[in-house]
């Protein structure tokens, strides 16, 4: 996991135990249940765990902050952020079960006690969160139509209270319906592989 450790050295070693133990934990799951494309698992750590902390270089989650990953899949990026920030709440929720059993599992498997792992679907979800996340799950217009009930009004980090997503490629279209609010980070910032050169991550506070 030297990839991680470049871009965040201040990490603990249960961290870096943690983060180092996800590479043989997804590629044992992917060889039964194909999470990542076979030519992209050599690469989890750039491609998938890397990119899914592009999330922690806007914000610095406040401890006690609550966090909803939609469509998690295997657990990106709510199992990489729940590591680095083990004093916040995530829950993970995708409506494919056999995704969740993974996220569920690697998350136990690593100790992580700050992850909650459902099986639903968004527009099911009553619970109130600080932020809602997501990787390319699905348009910016459709994850706030069906997000919008989740977002908590109490506030209490840097940021206000609303939604935070990886994407990648030209977002010019979807992000026009909020070209006054969003705000778009262009990830090459932050990490020089070329990888992240298409890669961003949207704020769009509520």
């Amino acid at each position: 996991m030297e990839v991680i450790e470049k871009y965040f050295p201040e990490l603990t070693e249960n961290q870096k135990y943690q983060f180092s133990a996800l590479t043989g934990l997804y590629t044992d799951w992917n060889a039964k249940i194909n999470l990542i494309s076979r030519k992209d698992i050599g690469n989890l750590g750039e491609k998938h765990i890397l990119h899914s902390l592009g999330i922690a270089k806007v914000i610095r989650f406040t401890d006690g902050t609550t966090a909803l990953d939609v469509g998690t899949g295997g657990g990106f990026p709510g199992i990489p952020l729940a590591i680095l920030f083990p004093k916040v709440r995530f829950v993970l929720l995708d409506s494919i079960g056999k995704k969740i059993k993974v996220a569920e599992n690697i998350a136990a498997e690593i100790g992580l006690e700050n992850v909650e792992c459902i099986r639903s679907r968004i527009e099911d979800e009553k619970r109130k969160f600080d932020f809602l996340l997501s990787r390319a799950v699905m348009p910016l217009s459709d994850l706030v139509k069906v997000g919008k009930k989740n977002i908590a009004k109490e506030q209490r980090n840097a940021l206000p209270n609303g939604y935070i997503c990886l994407k990648g490629g030209d977002l010019q279209a979807e992000i026009f319906p909020f070209r006054n609010k969003a705000i778009v980070y262009e990830l090459s910032d932050f990490f020089e592989e070329t990888f992240f050169l298409t890669k961003k991550t949207v704020y769009l506070p509520f």
